[in-house]
């Protein structure tokens, strides 16, 4: 199942084995897997994005404020 939220704040991920890159603020869309979750966006040029992170990296930052679920 698909959630809505939003990002407010610093959110990133790792591509690959290289550097944390940012997920840009605004509106998300969410899929949860039990060991991951995979954010998708589309940032202010149109251009969709999308990235897994750990559930314990989602949890961290939901706690934080910096992803706010159902705040479409």
């Amino acid at each position: 199942m698909t959630q809505h939220a939003m990002i407010r704040g610093e959110v990133s991920f790792r591509a690959g084995d290289g550097i944390l890159l940012p997920v840009p603020d605004g509106e998300v869309d969410i899929d949860m897997a039990d060991d991951s979750v995979t954010l998708h966006w589309r940032d202010a040029e149109g251009n969709t994005g999308s990235a897994a992170i750990t559930r314990d990296e989602y949890d961290r930052y939901v706690r934080e404020g910096k992803i706010r679920v159902g705040g479409r």
